[in-house]
């Protein structure tokens, strides 16, 4: 699987926002994606070692609206930790300036 198949796009949210500052980084990956391909991946596009690399399968939530009802879809998520003094550039925070 090519790696810009694997990992479809970085998590944006409070907790990934909190986890990016410990050197751990979170992505939306392919349900069919394994711990190694997301690895190769990761090291792959953003020239970084990647130390550890942990996966949740996201179930899906019941949603209506109006008379409607529905499910959104479910998903996988991989939390990446790289190698101290490395980081992924897509996940840095951005200072006001004065």
């Amino acid at each position: 699987m090519d790696p810009s198949q694997v990992i479809i796009r970085p998590v944006v949210s409070e907790k990934s926002y909190v986890l990016a500052e410990a050197g751990k980084y979170t992505f939306r990956v392919a349900d069919r994606a394994h711990k190694t391909q997301i690895r190769q991946a990761i090291e792959q596009l953003f020239d970084v070692k990647v130390v550890e690399v942990r996966t949740a399968s996201v179930k899906s939530k019941p949603k209506r609206r109006g008379g409607i009802a529905g499910r959104t879809r479910h998903w996988k998520k991989a939390i990446v930790e790289v190698r101290p003094g490395d980081t992924i550039p897509i996940f840095q925070t951005f200072e006001a300036s004065e």
